[in-house]
C-alpha cells in the first residue's frame, strides 16, 4: 500500500480557518488553536443574534405604528383593538410599511377603522 502524506489537507485546513478569523484581534487571528476556539464562539453568537434581529424588528414596527397612532390621537393598543373589531387583517409589518411608504394608504385605512 502507497504511503499518503497528509501536509496539503492540513495546510487547507489551516489556511481556510485562518481566513475565517481574519480581522479577529491578538492572537485569535494569529494562531491557529485560538481560531478555532473564536470560530466556535462566533457561530454561536450569530445563530442567537439572528432571533434577536427578528425581535428587535418587530419591535421596531410596532414604534412605528405606535407613533402613527399618537399623531392621529390614537393609542397603539385601541389602534390594532379597533382594526381586529373591524376585521381588518393586516399584520404588524404591513401597517409599518403603509406608515412608512404609503402614508396616503394608512391614512385610508386609519378612516376607515374610525369611523
Amino acid at each position: 500500500m502507497t504511503r499518503v502524506k497528509r501536509g496539503t489537507t492540513s495546510n487547507k485546513t489551516r489556511r481556510t480557518t485562518l481566513k475565517a478569523v481574519k480581522g479577529y484581534r491578538f492572537g485569535r487571528s494569529k494562531k491557529e488553536r485560538q481560531a478555532n476556539e473564536a470560530i466556535a464562539h462566533a457561530g454561536t453568537y450569530s445563530f442567537a443574534h439572528r432571533r434577536d434581529k427578528k425581535t428587535d424588528i418587530r419591535g421596531l414596527w410596532q414604534i412605528h405604528i405606535g407613533a402613527y397612532a399618537k399623531q392621529n390621537g390614537l393609542s397603539y393598543s385601541k389602534l390594532i383593538h379597533m382594526l381586529k373589531t373591524k376585521n381588518i387583517k393586516l399584520n404588524r409589518k404591513i401597517l409599518s410599511g403603509l406608515v412608512g411608504k404609503h402614508p396616503d394608504t394608512m391614512q385610508r385605512v386609519f378612516a376607515s377603522v374610525t369611523k
